[in-house]
């Protein structure tokens, strides 16, 4: 498998990730929302990385790499960057609190329809940024 083919699998394997986040937002599972849609991300922009030739590190936040090299990007997509590597560091943030909470942080009292939509629409805004490598996916 070549990096650009890996590239286009992670980029399918979102656009089917966000039916389901998609579909955990119609069951007002707010938390879960938070969380699948930063997997979505990380999984979009380790995706564009491997299509500009980088290995993605191993980590969850990648969006300040793709700032760093936003000249090997394609030239529509590079003026985008910095405001998806701001929505993959605010997912990130969210990122366990929403899954496992704490003791004193119960995800459903913390992520309501307002956070998980915000989080939805964020989800949908890096997944476009993909028509620039691959305007098959949607």
């Amino acid at each position: 498998m070549t990096a650009d083919e890996l590239a286009r699998s992670y980029f399918s394997r979102s656009a089917k990730r966000l039916l389901a986040v998609e579909l955990l937002m119609q069951h007002e599972a707010f938390p879960d929302v938070v969380r699948e849609a930063q997997e979505l991300v990380e999984l979009v922009l380790k995706g564009m990385l491997r299509a500009v030739g980088i290995d993605p590190p191993k980590w969850h936040d990648v969006g300040q790499i793709l700032v760093e090299h936003a000249a090997k990007f394609p030239a529509g997509l590079q003026a985008e960057l910095p405001a998806l590597a701001a929505i993959s560091r605010r997912l990130r943030r969210d990122r366990e609190a929403a899954f496992y909470g704490e003791i004193d942080l119960i995800p459903e009292q913390v992520f309501d329809r307002e956070s998980a939509r915000q989080a939805l629409d964020a989800a949908r805004r890096v997944l476009d940024g993909v028509r620039h490598f691959d305007p098959e996916v949607r």
